[in-house]
């Protein structure tokens, strides 16, 4: 796992290194600043971190101070079988690619999993995750364009169950700017799963774009109003420099990010480890 993170933030890494210019064993506070925002960390969260630390930072009183903002209880293991995951998050935001990657990764441990084509708005959904079941070796329960989406998380589960399958992964429609009809769908989709096997879905996982930055976070806002939010997945982090993103997200939605997307391939996806991403960022700034 190590290393695939660093790789991740190449952009965000070589962005601070330009504005730190010398490396050196303490900065100020004003370089700090300009690093944070530069980096796309939310001014509110910039100045916060700034009042705790003194005037001259070293790597050690930072890093202290960046770890806080991970302080978060981690989700409890849930062991039950199927283990229902409902995927969150709007079109464009790589929903269905960490579906993949998210069932490759299950499969590597060892489980047996099935798909839920749950965005039944766009048709361009159904037969992409229909391509991916194909070329993962799983099954996959999709309907037409425009059909219940319910329909298809309540057969998903039911299918698990009698076919003793370990993890489901149901997709759900992104259209955020037809919030108030998104959050119903969401909702029924949530009961649904429940009847189908109480307590599921068991995690809900909201999938968020590194490119858009700090904007992310309202995004995240609104689907955490909607139907409650258990844990982050943040996508395309090699493709931007925004990687100071994470610390705002982190802040301000006290949810735990438990994987980065690293790549465009199935196996680039590798579990969230707060201490790698600060000692990353730490190494772009000091000496």
């Amino acid at each position: 796992m190590f290393g695939f993170l660093k790789k991740a933030l190449k952009k965000t890494v070589t962005n601070l290194e330009k504005g730190v210019k010398k490396k050196r064993e303490f900065i100020t506070k004003e370089e700090l600043e300009e690093l944070l925002i530069e980096a796309d960390v939310e001014y509110e969260l910039v100045e916060k971190i700034l009042d705790s630390l003194p005037n001259k930072i070293n790597r050690i009183s930072l890093k202290n101070e960046l770890l806080l903002l991970f302080k978060i209880p981690p989700s409890k293991e849930i062991t039950v079988k199927p283990f229902v995951e409902l995927i969150l998050g709007v079109n464009g935001a790589g929903k269905t690619t960490t579906i993949a990657k998210l069932a490759h990764l299950y499969k590597q441990q060892g489980k047996s999993v099935i798909l839920g084509a749950g965005d039944t708005f766009r048709a361009a959904a159904i037969e992409q995750l229909k391509e991916w079941a194909k070329r993962l070796d799983v099954p996959i329960v999709a309907t037409k364009q425009g059909h219940d989406p319910s329909a298809v998380a309540f057969d998903t589960i039911q299918k698990a169950k009698a076919k003793g399958i370990d993890n489901v992964l149901i997709d759900t429609a992104g259209r955020l700017h037809t919030q108030n009809n998104l959050g119903e769908e969401l909702k029924k989709i949530v009961r649904v799963c429940n009847k189908a096997m109480e307590g599921a879905p068991h995690r809900k996982l909201l999938i968020l774009d590194a490119t858009q930055g700090s904007s992310a976070i309202n995004q995240a806002i609104a689907f955490n109003e909607m139907v409650g939010v258990d844990g982050i997945v943040v996508t395309k982090l090699d493709g931007t420099a925004k990687g100071g993103a994470i610390l705002s997200i982190s802040n301000r939605l006290g949810l735990p990010i438990l994987f980065v997307g690293t790549g465009e391939k199935v196996e680039d996806l590798t579990p969230f480890d707060p201490n790698e991403y600060i000692e990353t960022i730490l190494d772009a700034i000091y000496g």
